[in-house]
């Protein structure tokens, strides 16, 4: 039975959870959290929400490779020739 202490933050929680917000825990330098939590501000002001949000995913968002070939093509890899001769095998004598 929860104590009357752990009703409230359990119907916080209960809140949180249903407006689709969970809790992240991450860890970064001192340097760096002034930083993330100003992300963290950005991504939940509705004003900024959409632009924050559009400019992280282009930055740091999951490539559309389709497969390692295209993934190698997209990588900054200037000056790398991707594309090989065809390999015949050996000669064999029978």
């Amino acid at each position: 039975m929860p104590s009357r202490r752990q009703q409230p933050v359990t119907a916080y929680r209960r809140r949180l959870k249903r407006r689709g917000v969970i809790r992240v825990e991450v860890h970064v330098r001192k340097d760096d959290a002034a930083l993330v939590r100003g992300v963290a501000q950005a991504l939940s002001d509705p004003a900024r929400e959409t632009e924050a949000r559009a400019m992280l995913r282009e930055r740091f968002g999951a490539g559309q490779a389709k497969g390692f070939k295209a993934l190698l093509a997209a990588a900054p890899l200037e000056g790398i020739d991707l594309a090989r001769e065809r390999d015949r095998g050996r000669d064999v004598a029978l």
